[in-house]
């Protein structure tokens, strides 16, 4: 038997993929750091797919153990050789200048200026990607392959930056539910010109957003929110320290447009909920992927994980931060990652939400015994071995749901993906056989 593909869903996947990669094209040139009009102009871009709620918080303004820093922005930087070109050029890649470098503008010797620039002699055909938040100093990256190209004499160096007391941004989406639990999905925007890390993570978070805005009868609130790395969740927890314990299940996305295989870091519980739905999501996906215990080293799980809050926030990511040579280096280009890819990531993000908000528990209302479905015009004839996983799963849900079992501890027991239990509780509710505990 052929099973026949929907060539208007196919349609569809292509098109929202292509529509995915075109935000992370057009967010791609952005010089953004972890404050500044970078991370003001993506926030403006992304709220056009939908509208976010922006905040601002002053420099100086205290947040748990840090203090949120000047504001850094950036219009121009070069080093010329002695005829006036421009050997590296910010306006070529904005990677060329070390992100938070405070204003110069000089002549120096060719020894001068070399402890102020930065390669990878291990590949030396990438530029690296540099930071200098917390330490006022200036500098520039470029290939090991241009550094030796450069010859012995003076060059002119500029950085036209400015460091002052101005506001960290952020931004964030809130769609209520019945319950005012949530699910927090987070995302850093503070990089600059890298495609996988995170413009990735950005398109897909909020193309989640809206399809779950279009969702009726959602069970937890959902939170997206759009933060510099570190300093920007540190402070989003620093204002929302109640409001943060609302907080159940959490995920933080990046690099999910590249070829390598999925990566899900869990909590620092290790076997939490979000843990539990991650991979069984992810094995029922048939995509190649790894589980991996939590660090706390890489993205904002580990600011969610910290012991004051312990949030139960894990990591999806394909390629992991650190393990693939293109990382934090311009190549991670657009060309690095790919419509179909980003469109993937999209799916596997949505059933983890969406198992996390069906995952309910259960009392059978006619526990003696097996209630007759078929009366119910819930069962066919079942003689023989051909049992469909929809019909299957009724009678694990029947068999399970004495107010201690979880659908998804039921997907997980039957060995079944958990759409087929959640929809075999949906037919049995509406048939007065189960209740919701």
């Amino acid at each position: 038997m052929t099973t026949s593909v929907d060539t208007n869903d196919l349609d569809v996947e292509l098109d929202q993929g292509r529509a995915m990669y075109a935000l992370v094209e057009e967010l791609y040139p952005i010089c953004r750091s972890i404050t500044g009009n970078g991370v003001r102009q993506t926030l403006e871009i992304l709220s056009r797919q939908f509208p976010i709620d922006v905040h601002e918080v002053p420099s100086g303004t205290k947040v748990l153990d840090w203090t949120v820093p000047k504001e850094w922005n950036i219009r121009d930087a070069w080093v010329k050789d002695a005829s006036g070109h421009r050997v590296i050029d910010f306006r070529e890649s904005n990677l060329h200048v070390v992100n938070y470098s405070v204003p110069f503008h000089g002549r120096l010797s060719l020894e001068e200026l070399r402890p102020h620039l930065y390669t990878l002699p291990d590949r030396p055909n990438l530029v690296p990607y540099r930071t200098s938040y917390y330490d006022e100093r200036w500098g520039f990256c470029l290939s090991h392959q241009a550094l030796e190209a450069l010859s012995p004499g003076e060059y002119e160096v500029c950085v036209d930056s400015t460091l002052e007391p101005g506001a960290l941004t952020y931004g964030e989406i809130v769609l209520p539910g019945a319950s005012e639990d949530e699910i927090l999905v987070s995302a850093h925007v503070c990089h600059p010109s890298l495609s996988d890390d995170n413009l990735s993570g950005l398109a897909v978070s909020i193309f989640l957003a809206k399809a779950f805005s279009r969702v009726r009868n959602r069970r937890y609130t959902l939170r997206f929110l759009y933060a510099p790395g570190t300093i920007g969740a540190i402070t989003w927890l620093a204002l929302n320290q109640e409001r943060a314990k609302r907080i159940r299940h959490g995920v933080t996305l990046t690099c999910l447009g590249d070829t390598n295989p999925y990566t899900y870091k869990r909590t620092v519980f290790g076997n939490a909920e979000v843990d539990r739905v991650a991979a069984h999501v992810l094995q029922k996906s048939g995509a190649e992927h790894q589980l991996i215990d939590f660090f706390p080293y890489g993205y904002d799980e580990r600011q969610y994980n910290s012991p004051g809050f312990r949030l139960a926030v894990g990591s999806l990511m394909r390629g992991r931060h650190g393990k693939f040579p293109e990382y934090h280096t311009s190549g991670d280009n657009l060309d690095f990652v790919a419509p179909d890819r980003i469109r993937t990531s999209f799916d596997i993000c949505k059933r983890i939400i969406e198992v996390l908000d069906g995952n309910q528990t259960y009392r059978n209302l006619a526990p003696f015994g097996e209630p007759q479905l078929g009366k119910r015009g819930l069962y066919r004839a079942m003689g023989g071995t051909n049992v469909a996983d929809l019909e299957m799963s009724m009678l694990w849900v029947l068999n399970l749901s004495d107010g201690s079992h979880s659908l998804l501890d039921i997907a997980e027991r039957a060995g079944v993906d958990f759409r087929a239990v959640r929809a075999a509780a949906d037919l049995l509710a509406a048939n007065d056989l189960l209740v919701a505990v």
